[in-house]
């Protein structure tokens, strides 16, 4: 029994809905389970993958979260199955991801931005959002690149959410 998560990837940038994939088999009756939550607020649902004879299956789903009250921009996304015998979730995979909607109001797609010598976050948020106290943005979106708010290395690629 196994799920391979493909999508979304470790820290992806997510909107208000979230893409879940990959593949997954073995689980009782080809069931599996999703959670997408924070810690105060969650959304759960179920797909099928497999044949539930042991046969894996690819997966794909679309989760809606814009009902959900997030209260923060880390998300984790699960996905599991339920034992028949107890009901403890089983094979669990967690993916964190970061929620563009909790730090760009309407945050619907991103861009890219190459880190140049002499930039900082915030010429870099003056630049694209008007005003450099708007570099937690940055900060929040890229946590995989920026380990200290001060400190931006050339070369670095930049997630600069948008709406």
């Amino acid at each position: 029994m196994s799920i391979d998560v493909q999508q979304p990837r470790p820290l992806g940038l997510v909107g208000s809905r979230v893409q879940i994939a990959g593949t997954a088999g073995g689980a009782f009756e080809a069931a599996f389970s999703y959670r997408i939550h924070e810690g105060h607020d969650e959304v759960v649902g179920g797909f099928t993958a497999g044949d539930g004879e042991g046969g894996h299956g690819q997966f794909r789903l679309e989760v809606d979260v814009s009902g959900a009250s997030f209260a923060l921009d880390r998300l984790f996304v699960e996905v599991f199955w339920r034992s028949p015998k107890d009901g403890a979730e089983l094979d669990k995979v967690i993916v964190p991801v970061v929620y563009g909607p909790r730090i760009v109001p309407d945050y619907r797609v991103y861009g890219e931005y190459v880190v140049k010598p002499a930039d900082t976050l915030w010429s870099i948020a003056t630049q694209f959002y008007g005003s450099g106290n708007l570099y937690t943005r940055l900060v929040r979106a890229n946590p995989h690149v920026v380990t200290d708010p001060n400190v931006v290395t050339p070369g670095d690629v930049l997630r600069v959410p948008r709406d």
